[in-house]
């Protein structure tokens, strides 16, 4: 049976040898896991950005995968190095509220700050790169089977850093919410949750421009926006064949409104 794999995501992208040589200090531990990469483009130190992409990619990896986050702009100071065991799997990365949109959906089990040198790469870790010399070798202990405990001291989960949106606001017909991620496509994804617009008729306000609800892309013509129900379960604004973003002048957590028409 093969083992559940580690991931990784960062914001190193893919120009220098950062995200191989972390592939190298998990291959020196535990050679038969496979690594998978979530993304190395994250929008350098975007914590809300990594949550994001963690929390949406989460549910799709087999029990017991091994979650890598190496987006630290503290790496260095005094923020902790954790590892948390969830039903599903396990993350390791900084304490900065990366992990915070996982844990909004999935019991926490047991933290544990890493403090037990005896699983770094080396006793005297860079101040720059722990994602090399505390979190890879984290790791890669964890998908060998060391146990959580060994890695350091258990920590009181209430006391980990959670990074958390603002949750979205209904003002009579209008769903108030904001642009928590734009991606690769130039979409933009509101903090509004499918749920909240299920068996209605609903557009989106963006300034003075009324957008209308579509069920797929296609369903508008080229270069027209539309909104949807993107594959994440938000609703997102997007242009056919073309980027919101850029079209629209949309940016990362600008106020979006959702219009409720009617009920269908």
């Amino acid at each position: 049976m093969n083992p559940p794999p580690i991931t990784l995501l960062t914001d190193f992208g893919l120009r220098d040898s950062y995200v191989g040589v972390i592939k190298g200090v998990i291959a020196g531990i535990a050679p038969a896991v496979p690594v998978l990469d979530l993304t190395h483009q994250i929008p350098p130190q975007d914590i809300l950005a990594a949550r994001f992409n963690l929390a949406t990619a989460y549910p799709y990896f087999p029990t017991g995968t091994v979650h890598v986050v190496v987006v630290d702009p503290g790496v260095g100071s005094h923020r902790r190095a954790i590892a948390l065991q969830l039903d599903q799997g396990m993350l390791v990365g900084p304490d900065n509220g990366v992990f915070s949109g996982v844990l909004a959906d999935h019991p926490l089990h047991t933290a544990v700050e890493l403090t037990n040198p005896n699983y770094w790469r080396t006793a005297h870790p860079s101040s720059t790169f722990h994602g090399r010399d505390i979190f890879a070798p984290a790791a890669a202990h964890l998908a060998i089977g060391t146990p959580l405990a060994q890695l350091g001291r258990t920590i009181d989960p209430s006391t980990l850093v959670h990074t958390c949106l603002p949750a979205y606001a209904q003002d009579g017909t209008r769903l108030k919410g904001m642009v928590q991620y734009i991606d690769h496509f130039g979409n933009a994804v509101t903090t509004i949750p499918a749920h909240a617009v299920a068996a209605v008729e609903w557009s989106v306000a963006i300034g003075d421009r009324l957008i209308p609800s579509q069920s797929s892309y296609a369903d508008s013509a080229i270069g027209t926006p539309l909104a949807l129900i993107g594959s994440h379960g938000w609703v997102e604004v997007a242009i056919n064949g073309g980027s919101a973003q850029s079209i629209l002048h949309l940016n990362w957590r600008q106020e979006v409104d959702v219009i409720v028409h009617r009920s269908v």
